[in-house]
């Protein structure tokens, strides 16, 4: 029963990894936002013409996550007396998948860095209360993204499984950190009116490595149970 359940959470996480990625599609299809300069999340804003697809595979990314992040937490037995940086982890896992779903729900009205007016009302306090709540979910998401992949990197380091996200995690935790402060000092310098500093660009960045991470975990999770 426990490889069963581990191997439903690698499919779970494998999933999730795909719809966490979703925004891509801004490759193949017209959305009139600048990925170099604009939030990923602005993809799924209210006005947009695509901000419906984008919130879909936002909630749907969120709640498969969340489901592997549960399963898998089952699965690998870990227990915080135990392997308390697994358990943790998973955790944090877990409570990134749900605040992700919860983001979906909670979309921009408008685009601010690709709309000066949006800008400008976003500024003065004249948006809907989502964009605060919105700004917060992606806060919580984002932080338990972090504490997962560090979490369960040094997981997979210390109690020796699984084996490719103990080769691989550390890079991509160096990498993730990397673009998170580079992401955090555009918003920065965004909201202080000192430019973009590229943050569609750093920020895409950072998602898309959560979603390689993911992806990493899923594969090693399927691996470990091959292995046995």
């Amino acid at each position: 029963m426990p490889g069963n359940v581990t191997r439903a959470s690698a499919a779970l996480l494998a999933l999730g990894a795909l719809a966490y990625t979703a925004w891509v599609l801004e490759v193949l299809v017209r959305t009139g936002l600048d990925p170099v300069r604009t939030y990923v999340s602005e993809l799924a804003a209210a006005d947009q013409p695509l901000g419906g697809l984008f919130r879909a595979t936002d909630l749907l990314a969120g709640v498969l996550v969340l489901a592997g992040a549960v399963t898998g937490l089952v699965g690998t037995g870990a227990r915080p007396s135990r392997e308390p940086w697994a358990f943790g982890g998973w955790i944090a896992l877990a409570a990134f998948g749900a605040a992700t779903a919860v983001d979906s729900r909670l979309p921009l009205s408008c685009a601010p860095t690709a709309d000066p007016e949006c800008a400008a009302r976003e500024t003065a306090g004249l948006v809907p209360a989502t964009h605060t709540a919105h700004a917060v979910s992606s806060g919580l998401a984002m932080t338990g993204a972090l504490v997962a992949l560090v979490a369960l990197t040094v997981a997979a380091r210390r109690y020796g499984r699984p084996r490719p996200l103990a080769r691989t995690g550390p890079a991509l935790v160096a990498l993730e950190l990397a673009a998170t402060v580079w992401t955090l000092a555009a918003i920065a310098a965004f909201e202080a009116g000192k430019g973009i500093w590229a943050l569609g660009a750093g920020q895409r960045l950072q998602v898309l490595l959560v979603a390689v991470w993911l992806a990493v975990l899923a594969y090693s999770l399927a691996t470990a149970e091959e292995e046995r």
